[in-house]
C-alpha cells in the first residue's frame, strides 16, 4: 500500500511594510500639510495684493520689502528665495501625492460607478480640473509678474504699474478670474479635507469646519478678484 505523500503548505510571502510615503494615509497627510502651507501663502498674498488700493508708492514699497525682508541679517532676496523654494516643494508634493492617490483610486476601482454620487459637491467633482487650471496659472503668473516675460508694458521695479498693465488687457482678466474661481473651489474642499486627514474633523466639528472652509474660500476669492475689478473700473489706475 503506497503511503500518501504530504505536500508541505507553502508559506505565504510576507509583504514588506510600506513606508510613510508609500501608504495611502501618508500621501494624504503630505497632501494636507502641503495644501495648508499653500493656503497660508494665499492668505499672506491676498493681504499684500490689497495694498494696491493705497497707491503706487505703498505697493511698490511693499514689492521692495519682499526683496529685502530679513535684512540686514540675510542678503537681498535670500528670504524671498527661501519662500519660493518652500512653495515649490509644497506645490510639487501636493501635485505628486494628488496624482498618485488618483491613480491608486482608479486602480482599486477599475470600473466606473454606474450611478455617480449625487451628494458630491461641485468643488469635489472639479478638484482635478481645478488643480490643472491652477498649475497652468502659476506658470503664467510667474511669466507675467515675476519674470515679466509676457507682460507687454512691464517696468522693472514697478509692481504697481505691472499689475495695472496686466489687468488692462482682456486676456489677463479672463485668465486671472478663471484661476481665482478655481482657487476658491479648491480651498473650499481642500481645507475641509485636510482637517479630516489630520484628525481635526469629527461629527461635532463638521458644520463649523465647513463654515470656515466656505468663509476662507469666499474671502480669498473676493480679495483676489478685487484687484482686477478695481483696474477694470478705473478705481486703480
Amino acid at each position: 500500500m503506497a503511503l500518501a505523500t504530504r505536500t508541505a503548505a507553502k508559506p505565504s510571502p510576507t509583504r514588506p511594510p510600506r513606508t510613510f510615503w508609500g501608504s495611502t494615509l501618508g500621501k494624504k497627510i503630505v497632501m494636507a500639510v502641503s495644501g495648508l502651507i499653500m493656503l497660508g501663502y494665499l492668505v499672506a498674498h491676498v493681504m499684500g495684493n490689497l495694498k494696491v488700493f493705497f497707491g503706487p508708492e505703498e505697493f511698490n514699497a511693499y514689492g521692495r520689502w519682499l526683496r529685502t525682508m530679513g535684512a540686514p541679517v540675510l542678503h537681498e532676496e535670500w528670504a524671498l528665495w527661501g519662500v519660493r523654494i518652500l512653495l515649490l516643494a509644497a506645490v510639487v508634493a501636493h501635485a505628486v501625492s494628488a496624482y498618485q492617490l488618483s491613480r491608486r483610486d482608479i486602480k482599486a476601482r477599475p470600473t466606473a460607478y454606474v450611478h455617480k454620487r449625487r451628494r458630491a459637491s461641485y468643488a469635489t467633482r472639479t478638484m482635478r480640473w481645478g488643480g490643472i487650471i491652477i498649475a497652468l496659472f502659476i506658470v503664467w503668473h510667474i511669466l507675467d509678474l515675476t519674470t515679466l516675460t509676457v507682460n507687454e508694458n512691464a517696468q522693472h521695479g514697478r509692481p504697481y504699474e505691472n499689475v495695472v498693465a496686466t489687468f488692462s488687457t482682456w486676456y489677463g482678466n479672463v485668465i486671472y478670474v478663471t484661476a481665482m474661481l478655481a482657487v476658491g473651489l479648491h480651498v473650499r474642499h481642500g481645507f475641509w479635507s485636510a482637517a479630516q486627514t489630520l484628525g481635526a474633523g469629527n461629527a461635532r466639528r463638521d458644520r463649523a469646519l465647513k463654515a470656515v472652509a466656505n468663509g476662507l474660500a469666499l474671502v480669498l476669492t473676493a480679495g483676489f478678484l478685487a484687484v482686477p475689478v478695481a483696474v477694470m473700473t478705473g478705481l486703480v489706475s
